[in-house]
C-alpha cells in the first residue's frame, strides 16, 4: 500500500514508519517540521505541512491508499486553558481536513490515534469500547470530536471510511511529555513520589502500537471499528516507577509524600506564586492527574483481529531508556 503518516516526527511517529517498511509498504509523511536524521529513514518521502491547512492535507493524500493519522495536540496539564482552542483547531479540524481530503483522493482506510483519555477517570472499574466516553478535559473532547468525524465518514463504495485507536498511554524511546519528565527526574534522582502509587495506568508500548496501526489499516473488518489498543493489563505507579529505575539501573526512591499534605503544599504555593506573577512546574491539576487511576482493557482488539502486543512493561522500559539514551535525551 502506498500509505501517508500524518505528524510522523512525533514520539510514536518513527516507530510507525518502520513497521510500515518492515511491512512492504511505501511510506509518506506530513509533519509540521523537517525530520532530523536520527527520525526517519532518508529515503522516505518527507512533507512539511499542517494537517490544519486544507491545500497541504489535499497535497499529501494524493495517490494514497490508507492514511495512519497521528498528528495532533498532546495534552499539556500545565498549560492550563491556554491551549483550549487550540485543541480543537488542531485535533477536531485538522481531523476534519484528513478526512475530507482523504475521501477526495479515494483513500480507502484512514487510521486515526485518539486517546484511552476520552473514558475520563476510570473510579467506577475499569473501562472498554462499551464505557461511554467522559472526557473531563478539552483535550479529550477535542479527540472525541475528532472520532465522531472519522467514524461518520464513508467512501464512496459505502463502506466506513475510518477506523479509531484509542491508544493506552504510548511510550518508547521517543517518548515525550510527562513521562519523559518522569524518566529524567528519576535518571537525576530528583523525583519523591506522592501518594503509595498503587493508582493504576495503561501502557503500550511503540512498537506493539505500530503493530496494531498495521492491522487495523489492512484488515477488512476492522473499518468504521473503536478498538482500545494497550499492552494487556494495568500497571500502578509504583510497578512503573520501578521498572524505570530498573531500566536505569538505579533504585527505586525509597520515600513518599503523602497525597493530601502535598497538594496543601502545591495550592499554598500555586496561591503564592499568583500574587508573585510567577508560574509554578508543580501544579495541584497536574498532581492530581498524576494520582489518578487510568484503566482501560484492550480485549477487543485482540479478539477481532487478533492483535498481540509482545512488550512487557521491564523490557519496554529498557528499550525506551535506551533510546533515550542514544538520542541524548537522559
Amino acid at each position: 500500500m502506498n500509505v501517508l503518516v500524518t505528524g510522523a516526527t512525533g514520539s510514536v511517529g518513527p516507530a510507525i514508519v518502520r513497521a510500515l517498511e518492515a511491512g512492504g509498504h511505501n511510506v509518506r509523511t506530513l509533519s509540521l517540521n523537517e525530520p532530523d536524521a536520527q527520525s526517519l529513514p532518508s529515503h522516505v518521502e518527507a512533507l512539511t505541512g499542517d494537517v490544519t491547512e486544507a491545500a497541504a492535507i489535499a497535497a499529501a493524500t494524493r495517490g494514497m491508499d490508507g492514511v495512519l493519522h497521528l498528528a495532533g495536540l498532546a495534552h499539556r496539564t500545565e498549560a492550563g486553558s491556554a491551549l483550549d482552542a487550540e485543541y480543537w483547531r488542531v485535533n477536531a479540524k485538522g481531523t476534519a481536513h484528513v478526512v475530507e481530503a482523504a475521501l477526495r483522493a479515494r483513500v480507502q482506510r484512514v487510521v486515526m490515534f485518539s486517546t484511552i483519555a476520552v473514558y475520563g477517570p476510570t473510579t467506577s472499574g475499569p473501562a472498554n469500547e462499551s464505557t461511554a466516553p467522559n472526557p473531563d478535559t478539552p483535550y479529550a473532547r477535542s479527540k472525541l470530536a475528532a472520532e465522531e468525524l472519522l467514524l461518520a465518514a464513508r467512501t464512496p463504495s459505502d463502506r466506513p471510511l475510518g477506523t479509531v485507536l484509542r491508544m493506552a498511554a504510548i511510550y518508547g524511546g521517543s517518548v515525550k511529555g510527562n513521562y519523559l519528565r518522569l524518566v529524567r527526574s528519576l535518571a537525576r534522582r530528583r523525583f519523591l513520589p506522592v501518594g503509595q502509587g498503587q493508582n493504576r495506568r495503561t501502557l503500550v508500548h511503540e512498537d506493539d502500537a505500530a503493530e496494531a496501526a498495521l492491522i487495523a489499516l489492512t484488515r477488512p473488518e476492522a473499518a468504521g471499528q473503536v478498538y482500545n489498543v494497550t499492552d494487556g493489563t494495568f500497571h500502578t505507579l509504583r510497578d512503573i516507577n520501578a521498572a524505570i529505575c530498573q531500566a536505569l539501573g538505579r533504585r527505586p526512591p525509597r520515600m513518599a509524600v503523602p497525597l493530601t499534605p502535598a497538594l496543601w503544599a502545591v495550592r499554598s504555593l500555586e496561591r503564592t506564586g499568583a500574587m508573585l506573577g510567577l508560574t509554578m512546574p508543580i501544579t495541584a491539576k497536574s498532581l492530581q492527574k498524576y494520582s489518578e487511576d487510568v484503566a482501560v482493557e484492550g480485549d477487543r482488539i485482540q479478539r477481532d483481529l487478533g492483535y498481540r502486543p509482545r512488550v512487557d512493561l521491564l523490557t519496554g522500559w529498557r528499550l525506551a531508556v535506551d533510546g533515550l539514551r542514544q538520542r541524548g535525551f537522559i
